[in-house]
């Protein structure tokens, strides 16, 4: 049974995300090849000032264009709405063909539309759900084009983003459980979610790009999913933190431009425009701008107080983890687990 019909979720999500800015095929191979080896470079830089070290051969970096990304992460979604389309077949049994695919067709287009906006935005993505280990995305046309609306140096920019998505890519091979651990709390947000909630959730998540009301996190609503929500954003605030904590500690060491290239990207976070910013709130993309700030203030203050060793603790195990609250009290996470 297809909930979601991906193929025409990717159809249209690289419809909307369009094909980027226009390069010539001398421009485009260049950046490939450069991103491919920032990320090379970027491994022992990372893993020197985490302590952390990751094994070798492990989770492939990938250089993909828009349509690549959405395509990676309607992959994704699948794996993790898969537990929601047994759960229905168990209840309600298969629906007839005709149903499955008018339904599908629909739902696809709404997922496709909200993945044909992002696609326009990630500039790099660990996925953890890749199997056996994972897979780096650094999607190289939104590269090309934030480095051109900054007026970054290309070389320059393409390694700071490496710096960032690298850390990821160390984070999750050095502690294998850590993907595992996401994957399970995916999971239990699965086993909460009402196959005909979902529904409705897509559709009124597209509805809300439309009509500029509400948030995707707004079907978030019962204690049991506030709870995991919870979970979820301490361990992406720490995970978004820790990474901006690496590229700030490691690129003024390689990266002779980077204070310019973080004043610009900084004041980009927040938005190019009033659309811009509507749709971010929308997508929750404003909730993941404060997990790279709240979560880099947390490493900052625990590895000042403590030392990268100790800090590293974190990396333990699920029950090392910050919780949502001890991101914003780091204090009171050296006090539990140190």
């Amino acid at each position: 049974m297809n909930l979601v019909d991906w193929d025409f979720a990717v159809t249209v999500g690289s419809r909307v995300a369009g094909p980027g800015p226009e390069v010539s095929a001398e421009e485009a191979a260049a950046a490939v090849v450069e991103l491919r080896e920032g990320a090379e470079r970027s491994t022992p830089l990372v893993q020197e000032f985490t302590g952390l070290h990751a094994a070798a051969g492990t989770a492939p970096v990938l250089v993909v264009d828009r349509r690549g990304w959405v395509r990676a992460n309607a992959d994704g979604f699948s794996k993790i709405l898969a537990p929601i389309v047994d759960k229905l077949i168990d209840k309600k049994g298969p629906p007839s063909a005709f149903a499955e695919a008018v339904g599908s067709r629909v739902t696809g287009a709404e997922v496709g539309l909200m993945l044909g906006f992002l696609g326009t935005k990630v500039l790099g993505q660990f996925d953890p759900f890749f199997s056996p280990h994972g897979r780096l995305l650094l999607v190289a046309p939104n590269i090309v084009h934030v480095e051109r609306e900054i007026d970054a140096d290309p070389t320059d920019f393409r390694l700071w983003v490496c710096l960032h998505e690298e850390t990821h890519r160390v984070q999750f091979t050095a502690n294998p459980w850590l993907g595992e651990h996401l994957m399970t709390q995916m999971n239990a947000v699965a086993e909460t979610i009402e196959p005909s909630a979902l529904l409705d959730g897509l559709r009124r998540g597209a509805e809300a790009i439309r009509s500029g009301n509400g948030s995707i996190l707004d079907l978030m609503s019962s204690p049991e999913q506030k709870e995991i929500l919870d979970r979820v954003t301490g361990v992406m605030s720490l995970l978004e933190g820790h990474a901006d904590v690496v590229m700030d500690g490691v690129g003024p060491t390689v990266i002779p431009s980077v204070e310019q290239i973080r004043k610009k990207f900084n004041q980009r976070r927040q938005g190019v425009g009033t659309l811009d910013k509507l749709l971010r709130r929308i997508l929750g993309l404003d909730a993941k701008m404060a997990q790279y700030r709240d979560g880099a203030v947390f490493v900052r203050h625990v590895v000042d107080k403590v030392g990268m060793e100790q800090f590293n603790a974190v990396w333990s195990g699920p029950d090392t983890l910050p919780s949502k609250a001890e991101i914003t009290d780091p204090d009171a996470w050296v006090a539990r687990v140190l």
